[in-house]
C-alpha cells in the first residue's frame, strides 16, 4: 500500500481500514533482508515524520539517513557496546528469557543487517531541549507507520544515544543536534503475527479513576 498525502476531507471506509491494520499490526521487527530499500520510499516515511505534531509547531526534527555499510557497522558496534555495558543488566529483569535473547541478538548482531539507518535528532537552535521529545516522538511514530505502510519493517531504539560522544562524532553532529532515536528500516526477514496487548478497558477508567470503562 502506497500513502498520499491527505487533504481535510473525512476518510473513506477503505481508508480508514488501512490505517488500523497499519496501527494495529505495527511490531518491532529486529530481522531485517539487507536487500537495499528505495530512496523514494525512505523520502516517502520522512515526509510522514515531518507531519506529526511538533511543540509551538517548531518542527525541530533532523534526520539522518544511513546507507553506507562502514557506518552502518560502526553504528552497530556502538550499540553493541552500549547494551554489553548496561543495556543488557538493565533490561534483564523486565524482559522474558525469550525476548531478552532475542533483543541481544539483534543489539549485538542483527542491527549492522539492516540497510538503512534513520537517526532521528532534536535541533535546539529550533527549540529548547525540554521540548524536544514532545515533537520528535510523535515524528518517529510517523517513520514507524509510514514504513510498515511501504512493505518494510523498523523499530525504535534509544541504546545508540546512550554511546555518548562517539555516536555524535561518528555522525559529525553539531553540538546543537541531540540524537534520540535510531530506526533501522529494511523489508521483514519474517512475517510477524499482531503483537499481545493488554485490553484497552483494563488501562482505561470513565470520568474518575477506578471507574470501569
Amino acid at each position: 500500500m502506497r500513502m498520499h498525502v491527505a487533504d481535510a476531507r473525512p476518510l473513506s471506509r477503505s481508508a480508514v481500514a488501512d490505517f488500523f491494520d497499519v496501527v494495529l499490526g505495527q511490531r518491532a521487527y529486529r530481522a531485517l533482508r539487507p536487500d537495499p530499500v528505495p530512496e523514494d520510499v525512505i523520502s516517502l516515511i520522512l515526509e510522514a515524520a515531518t507531519h506529526a505534531p511538533s511543540a509551538e509547531n517548531r518542527q525541530p526534527w533532523a534526520f539522518v539517513v544511513v546507507k553506507d555499510p562502514e557506518v552502518r557497522q560502526s553504528i552497530a558496534t556502538l550499540t553493541a557496546r552500549a547494551w554489553i555495558n548496561g543495556g543488557r543488566s538493565h533490561s534483564r529483569p523486565n524482559l522474558t528469557p525469550a525476548l531478552l535473547e532475542e533483543i541481544d541478538h539483534w543489539a549485538t548482531a542483527g542491527l549492522a543487517a539492516a540497510p538503512v539507518h534513520i537517526v532521528v535528532c532534536g535541533d535546539t537552535r529550533v527549540a529548547p531541549e525540554a521540548l524536544l521529545p514532545s515533537s520528535i516522538y510523535p515524528a518517529v511514530q510517523n517513520v514507524l507507520l509510514a514504513a510498515l505502510a511501504s512493505g518494510l519493517g523498523s523499530l525504535l531504539s534509544t541504546l545508540p544515544v546512550f554511546a555518548g560522544p562517539a555516536f555524535r562524532r561518528l555522525l559529525g553532529l553539531p553540538d546543537e543536534v541531540i540524537p534520540m532515536a535510531l530506526v533501522p528500516v529494511g523489508f521483514p526477514a519474517k512475517p510477524l503475527g499482531l503483537g499481545r496487548r493488554i485490553p484497552v478497558a483494563a488501562k482505561t477508567h470513565r470520568d474518575r479513576w477506578g471507574t470501569a470503562w
